[in-house]
């Protein structure tokens, strides 16, 4: 074993390498080999000994620093109890060297303090706890202040770190300890002030401690020397960022609700809105700091959004508030007036929504007050309206934008539109449209030829009409039938094009209620049809326009057939040149299948027909040519034209039709199955055209659907390709029940499961093929649910319980809830009346495997799976206890004790057990949601601790012997 020197001659070596060695795959092993060794427990003494070591570089302290913080945090636990208190004073002596040294180690110094500090009790601290001993430092060495501060910033801040691997109840313990040292603290703080050249950091640190939210009433906090210390810095020319986060945590101190209500919160509230709103002026001087103007802004937003309820009643005091954020709003820097977004959001919630209004007893009188609340914010959002909808206008050098400015660009529009729908809630869709419609006009009526036309502010205008459509009423009559008559005369500029066509589709609904949308549907169309045609951006507006336009506008469009067919033939054959994609071309297939919808059923057959023969036919040209020449063509040659005609067996809404149309092309896609099977882009596709006929037909598929099921199950033998599983789901949901189709269902889910079984045997398979593993399960569940009759009985059921659990460790995420949702329903089965009927047979397949399932979900609770995981887990095992009471309570008891006192105590295991017990006995679902989340949290605290309990629960060695049904 090498000495504690080697290594650190091994260490400064290594890290030389890491950072000046020209070859990069020689940096990467030294990167590798250090991050093992901070793993190690040789780790601590060397980092610890390099630190001290005053030849150490700035490359050594950093690594060592960051190293020994890391080791406090997650891997205390490896050192002997006695080792406490030589690693605080080593700690406090490098936090007094490293006074003057670089400020990214002593950071690193000053976490690792506040770590243990978590990890260790106030008592076994000594002296009252961490407060008290920083106190007496600095008491004692004046000279480190500077450093003590700094770690008087950071400790407030580990109390919610939860990189620290301390027990859920020494993390409350260590919170509280805080919490009744606040007054000490604060009075450590307020000595230090004093001193003037400390003053930024005393604010930064009391920031820190603001952040608990707790330990000091409003009154004391309002005539505190350190709430004043952060005011006077509103008078001085340059603001103080310390002193701007001090006043922002001061704000949501008091709406936070922790120390009282808002009448107790008003001595602060009435300290700081007054010095806040001195601010106002400043947002207006051109010669103001930037970061000065976002400091100001930051305050008004927190006020906004924190006094937010205040503020919704329209007293005169709050309407100054609002004013000054319609100034933060005005700001010509985006970055500054996207800071009072939010708050306009939140204020538009409390004037709209009906829970704001639970004090007011009758409708009446919720009503009254909705209005009177209402007309006296009308003026503040008409003129937001107008101060927003400039921003989203395209910029005049918008073509030499770089990616991630268009990006940025693209946000930005977004974000208004957003403000915008918050401004039609409360002013009401017309009044917001007429705004805007003034603005449309002003931009068209600038211009007095067309070769002087600026496109920009007309497109600014329509983008926020079509931003605010869904609060126009369909009744509409002043400014909408203007704004259609005025489209065709646009000039076809791309970007203003694209535009136009969005709000087209935008106003779907409106051009099929109004009386005159009839009379605008041609021009409309044409402008459509222009879209399609100038460019990819266009065309696809234009494609998604048409689809809306044809969904809400079926009714009308029925009679025009014949046009839309010849837009259609030449969008999917390529005559028409339009410039979508392919994947936009599905939204012309969509448009024209919900026309055919509202047909009669005769004429929707042959509709049906014509619509499926261009879709077709590329199809059976390649088909017709051969077996060689389909087994060789791109999958994206097939998959394009399957995609439509699934499409159209999804949109058609004729079951009869449907029906038909799949009778009479199912040889067709027979062939396709049996030479592409191999393909799964092309099974994918045309699995999901089969379950869409499936969905739309239903009964009326007929012996149709025994020539499908029979040509998957064949295939899926030689292929397991996991779409004929899902294809699967869809067949049981709709004939599940259905006693005609028993025979070849019962068939088909033997055949699929037992397949399936064979194939994923061993975890690995379950990680090899998760898509098979999902669908698979997916499938099951739909068995539960749809056709239990013929599955729970079936001989693949225990072998298929036996494959869930093997699998339940698999880290894809839709894998494993598909896994543990078809456990929790098996688990289910007897607790309804139709249910009942199996619960002898489930009990003979679930209890003999009870202790092995029960060992795996606590593997999975504890660090078998993702944390993320935990509520489906939680779930499951709750099903356990309901179907097993005592017996699951045993297995989980037995679970529970597999786990060594060094990773899970008595204690923890008890409070565990007793949420088992309750959740069992039928208490609500959340009495094990916190017991679970804590038991997760203890052992996955550390790498460590996470193996120790894995290797105890051992979730991969199953030892199930198969059980016969």
């Amino acid at each position: 074993m090498a000495s504690s020197m080697e290594l650190q001659n091994t260490v400064k070596e290594a890290l030389n390498v890491l950072y000046h060695h020209p070859d990069d795959s020689i940096r990467t092993q030294a990167d590798r080999w250090l991050q093992d060794f901070q793993r190690t427990i040789d780790a601590w003494q060397v980092a610890d000994n390099l630190l001290h070591d005053t030849s150490s570089n700035l490359e050594t302290l950093v690594f060592c620093s960051q190293t020994l913080r890391s080791k406090v945090q997650r891997d205390f636990e490896e050192l002997p109890s006695e080792a406490f208190r030589p690693l605080r004073d080593s700690l406090n002596t490098l936090l007094k060297k490293l006074h003057n040294g670089p400020s990214i180690v002593r950071t690193q110094i000053s976490v690792a303090v506040a770590a243990l500090a978590v990890h260790v009790s106030a008592e076994d601290w000594g002296g009252g706890g961490i407060v008290y001993w920083v106190r007496d430092e600095m008491k004692s060495h004046p000279e480190f202040i500077p450093s003590f501060l700094e770690l008087m910033t950071v400790l407030p801040q580990e109390a919610f770190s939860h990189k620290i691997a301390a027990r859920p109840e020494r993390r409350r313990q260590f919170e509280k300890e805080l919490i009744s040292s606040v007054g000490v603290a604060l009075d450590i703080l307020t000595a230090c002030s004093s001193l003037n050249e400390l003053k930024e950091q005393v604010l930064e640190a009391f920031a820190s401690w603001l952040r608990l939210r707790h330990g000091l009433p409003s009154s004391t906090l309002a005539c505190h020397p350190l709430v004043l210390m952060a005011l006077s810095s509103f008078k001085t020319e340059f603001l103080s960022e310390a002193s701007v986060n001090v006043i922002s945590e001061l704000i949501h101190y008091t709406a936070s609700g922790s120390s009282g209500d808002v009448s107790a919160q008003m001595p602060l509230i009435q300290l700081l809105v007054p010095q806040v709103m001195s601010l106002k002026e400043q947002l207006k001087d051109s010669l103001k700091d930037e970061e000065d103007l976002k400091a100001i802004a930051r305050l008004f937003a927190d006020m906004g959004d924190s006094y937010v309820e205040l503020i919704a009643t329209g007293s005169a005091e709050s309407m100054m508030i609002v004013q000054a954020l319609l100034d933060v709003a005005s700001h010509p820097d985006y970055l500054i007036a996207s800071m009072s977004f939010n708050f306009w959001h939140n204020l538009q919630v409390k004037l709209t929504e009906r829970d704001s209004y639970i004090l007011y007893n009758t409708e009446a009188a919720i009503e009254a007050e909705r209005n009177r609340r209402l007309q006296i914010f009308r003026a503040s959002y008409e003129s937001l309206v107008s101060l927003v909808s400039f921003r989203v206008q395209y910029p005049q050098d918008y073509r030499d934008l770089s990616r991630e400015e268009l990006r940025d660009f693209k946000q930005t529009r977004y974000a208004v539109g957003d403000v915008l729908t918050d401004a039609a809630s409360v002013l009401g869709g017309e009044a917001a449209l007429k705004i805007l419609y003034m603005k449309l006009l002003e931009a068209v009526g600038s211009s007095t030829t067309i070769e002087t036309w600026e496109w920009r502010p007309a497109e600014a205008a329509l983008y926020c009409m079509r931003a605010i459509s869904s609060y126009v009423p369909l009744v509409e009559a002043e400014v909408m039938p203007q704004v259609m008559n005025l489209l065709p005369k646009l000039p076809l500029h791309p970007q203003l094009l694209q535009t136009v066509c969005l709000t087209i589709g935008a106003y779907s609904k409106w051009l099929d209620a109004s009386p005159s949308g009839f009379s605008n549907l041609p021009s409309v169309i044409d402008i459509l049809m222009s879209g399609m045609s100038v460019s990819e951006d266009s065309a696809a507006s234009a494609a998604l326009a048409f689809k809306n336009i044809c969904n809400d506008c079926r009714r009308k469009l029925c009679g025009s057939l014949d046009g839309l067919f010849h837009i259609f033939h030449r969008a999917v054959t390529g005559e028409g040149g339009y410039k979508f994609s392919a994947e936009e071309s599905l939204y012309l297939v969509e448009a024209l299948s919900m026309v055919i919808t509202e047909l009669p059923p005769d004429h929707a057959k042959r509709a049906l027909e014509m619509l499926c023969l261009p879709v077709v036919a590329p199809l059976q040209e390649m088909v017709n040519q051969g077996p060689g020449h389909l087994e060789k063509v791109m999958a994206r040659e097939l998959t394009i034209h399957i995609e439509r005609l699934g499409n159209i067996f999804r949109y058609v809404n004729h079951s009869e039709a449907v029906a038909d149309a799949i009778q009479r092309l199912w040889p067709l896609l027979k062939v396709i199955f049996d030479h592409r099977a191999w393909d799964m882009r092309t099974m994918e596709a045309l699995c999901r055209a089969c379950r869409y006929a499936v969905k739309t037909s239903g009964k009326f598929m007929g012996i149709t659907i025994g020539a499908i099921l029979e040509e998957i199950q064949g295939l899926y033998q030689h292929h397991h390709q996991p779409c004929f599983l899902y294809l699967s789901s869809e067949v049981i949901k709709i004939f599940g029940s259905d006693a005609s189709c028993a025979d070849y269902l019962r068939n088909l889910i033997e055949a699929l499961f037992s397949h399936t079984t064979h194939l994923l045997r061993t975890i690995q398979d379950f990680t090899a093929r998760p898509d098979v593993a999902d669908d698979c399960f997916l499938l099951a569940s739909r068995c539960i649910r749809y056709c239990p009759h013929l599955f729970v009985p079936s001989v693949v059921f225990p072998p298929l319980v036996d494959c869930a659990i093997i699998g339940m460790t698999i880290q894809h995420r839709e894998a494993c809830n598909s896994i543990l949702t078809f456990l929790s329903e098996v688990l289910d089965l007897g607790n309804s009346t139709r249910g009942e009927q199996y619960k002898s047979t489930r009990d003979s397949v679930m209890i003999p495997r009870g202790a092995t399932l029960t060992r795996v979900l606590i593997a999975c609770l504890t660090g078998a799976l993702p944390g993320s995981r935990l509520e489906v887990v939680a779930d499951t095992l709750l099903a356990l206890t309901r179907a097993f009471g005592p017996k699951a309570i045993e297995w989980v008891s037995e679970s529970i004790l597999l786990i060594p006192s060094t990773a899970l105590t008595d204690i923890e295991r008890s409070a565990f057990l007793q949420a088992v017990s309750a959740a069992a006995s039928g208490a609500d679902v959340s009495v094990l949601t916190v017991p679970a989340e804590e038991l997760s949290d203890v052992c996955r605290r550390n790498r460590a601790v996470q193996e120790i309990v894995q290797g105890a629960l051992r979730p991969h060695e199953l030892n199930i012997s198969p059980v016969s049904s």
